[in-house]
């Protein structure tokens, strides 16, 4: 059993994670580990995993960094991940190491904090312990208790009441290693009421070693708060990537997620969204281009919880050659959430015949008063409308890329910063061109 070889490092190493941590992440380590002996990693037996043995994927010998050893060098120098026209607050993760030495200073408003966990506990001690934790479900997902039990670090953003950060933040995660690696991610977003904030999250894999990245975060929004999560795949195929992403709304916030994944090896993301106040609106979409034999997974389960709600799913997969993608959305609405407009889409394309796509919309509605829809298409690309373009001298291959542009673009316009809007079409046509991905001057992607 897997699961044992993960309890018995644990037990072996609880003093050494201990230490090189903080308290607010070491308290909850003990009911992590009940919740993941009970339930262990989740297998295909489990009806949201059906095309996905995450148990496998922790099968291989991986490395862990319980000792904390800083990578040397400065990442500023070595990464630069510039978007043209747009300056973001740019901060490093190297595997699961937050990179504190180089971090440049930021005059944000008084009240916020970007940075580690570690700094804001001793800064914030008792919000920290008001927020972490309290919306990653640990006893319905054994990855998310795997983290718990691991994490030693993680990424926070702080934003106090009526605070508005107006430029972007921008978190670079590096996968670097020569053996393979085990990372346990975790990252805090707090938005108080009548916050705002933005956050860009790009994935970068820098060896050709097999990694294995998990990778929990909580995102509260408070009372007319307003939260944007970008979250860009640019990995190896040797990349597994398990992340869950849990969101708390209040009264009339709203938070965009949208999840963008270019490249990547094997790729599971799970978005739980617990709408919790009236008027609070909640957008969930995400795009997959994957070719070869890369697998992409994405769960979205959106909770009206309340009255006058509305939410927005819209994922869209592109898969070509023996690529596989499977897509669940779930939305719940609850007996009291009256006037609940929810909307789900799912588009599909697979340009060979030996891709495949899965994929299951879900509805739960317990109230009378709702306006909730579901849409899923599944196809290859329209030949009449390839057929046109070449009657317009248009050729082969430049029709099909017009086309495939064309069906993701529905999922750009929901990214809310026209400048990454742009960045993000010209990253899409360049990967469907089979070219490599490049962020700006980024050295990774060189």
């Amino acid at each position: 059993m897997i699961e044992q070889q993960y309890i018995d490092i644990f037990n072996r190493y609880r003093d050494t994670i201990d230490s090189k941590s903080v308290a607010v992440l070491n308290n909850l380590r003990e009911k992590a580990l009940e919740a993941f002996q009970r339930q262990g990693f989740p297998t295909k037996k489990l009806e949201d995993y059906l095309y996905l043995d995450v148990a496998a994927e922790f099968m291989p010998d991986f490395g862990l960094n319980l000792n904390r050893v800083p990578f040397a060098g400065n990442p500023y120098m070595a990464y630069r991940c510039e978007i043209p026209n747009m300056t973001t607050n740019l901060y490093f993760v190297l595997n699961d190491l937050f990179h504190e030495e180089h971090k440049p200073k930021v005059e944000y408003p008084i009240g916020v904090f970007v940075g580690s966990f570690k700094q804001f506990s001793e800064q914030n001690p008792d919000v920290f312990a008001k927020y972490y934790g309290q919306a990653a479900d640990l006893y319905n997902n054994g990855v998310v208790a795997f983290n718990t039990m691991f994490a030693q670090d993680g990424f926070v953003i702080y934003v106090p009441k009526g605070v508005i950060v107006e430029q972007p933040i921008q978190l670079i995660n590096i996968l670097k290693s020569e053996f393979n690696y085990l990372v346990n991610r975790r990252i805090l977003i707090i938005a108080e009421d009548d916050a705002q904030v933005k956050l860009l999250i790009c994935d970068h894999t820098v060896d050709e070693t097999h990694f294995l990245a998990t990778q929990v975060t909580e995102i509260f929004a408070g009372k007319n708060a307003m939260v944007d999560y970008y979250d860009l795949e640019e990995n190896s195929d040797k990349v597994t990537r398990l992340t869950n992403t849990f969101v708390y709304q209040e009264e009339a916030s709203n938070v965009l997620v949208n999840n963008m994944t270019l490249n990547t090896g094997v790729s599971r993301n799970n978005y739980h969204v617990k709408l919790r106040g009236e008027h609070s609106e909640a957008y969930v979409c995400g795009m997959v281009i994957a070719d070869r034999k890369q697998y992409v997974d994405n769960f979205a389960f959106l909770d009206h919880a309340k009255p006058h709600c509305t939410s927005t799913q819209l994922f869209k997969y592109v898969l070509q050659d023996e690529a596989k993608g499977a897509f669940c959305g779930r939305i719940l609405v609850e007996k009291d959430a009256q006037k609940t407009l929810a909307y789900q889409s799912n588009n599909n394309l697979c340009i060979s015949p030996t891709a495949h796509m899965y994929a299951k919309p879900q509805l739960e509605i317990y109230a009378d008063d709702v306006k909730c829809s579901h849409g899923l298409t599944t196809g290859q690309l329209d030949e009449e409308a390839l057929l046109y373009l070449r009657s317009r001298g248009i050729g082969k291959d430049a029709a099909r890329l017009l086309l495939m542009q064309a069906f993701t673009a529905g999922v750009l316009e929901h990214v809310r910063i026209p400048r990454l809007r742009d960045r993000l079409a010209d990253l899409v046509e360049k990967r469907f061109k089979g070219e490599s991905v490049r962020c700006g001057n980024c050295a990774v992607c060189k």
